[in-house]
């Protein structure tokens, strides 16, 4: 009998590493599955909140380190610009060909305004408006309606602007633009 007894001592013990088992699986598929899942999350509410501005106040005292330490960066000048006022130069107007969403030609007009630092940025653009205008007639003349229709078109149109003009004024700098007047006919 004393046999009799062993073996369900064995049982018992097969069984209870069978539930250690068990509960070892389940212990691998929560570090396996759980773990990664929780992280994910995790990550991305972290990368959520510094999309939509959860970084800005770690920016401004970025900047007032980096001013402090003596560095003049970028942020340190952005400051300084907003403190004084902007001054604006209104570009003559430009009119360009484009063709609508039926093949056909409408006319462009376009008045820009430069916003730049001071009255001596404005001296030195004032001798490359031709190049300027050029630029921007060639980039005018290769678009089309749906080029310019709605805030995205604007935005890119804005933005594509911009970026003809510092090319052509550099070393000079033009902080923004502003479009004045945008009309097709």
């Amino acid at each position: 009998m004393a046999d009799e007894d062993d073996e369900p001592d064995d049982d018992v013990s097969e069984d209870d590493e069978e539930g250690g088992g068990k509960k070892a699986g389940l212990k691998k598929k929560l570090l396996f599955i759980g773990l990664p899942i929780v992280l994910v999350l995790l990550l991305g509410t972290v990368g959520a909140l510094m999309f939509l501005g959860g970084g800005k106040k770690d920016d401004a005292e970025h900047a007032s380190a980096e001013a402090g330490a003596g560095g003049e960066g970028h942020e340190a000048a952005a400051e300084e610009e907003h403190g004084a006022d902007p001054v604006f130069y209104e570009l003559p107007e430009i009119y360009a060909n484009i063709i609508d969403d039926e093949g056909e030609t409408s006319v462009l007009k376009l008045i820009v305004l430069l916003e730049v630092d001071d009255e001596e940025t404005i001296k030195k653009i004032e001798p490359l408006l031709p190049r300027i205008v050029d630029r921007y007639q060639g980039f005018l003349r290769e678009l089309r309606m749906e080029d310019v229709k709605g805030s995205a078109g604007y935005y890119r149109l804005k933005l594509e602007l911009l970026r003809r003009v510092n090319q052509a004024v550099a070393p000079v700098q033009v902080n923004d633009l502003t479009i004045d007047t945008l009309l097709v006919n």
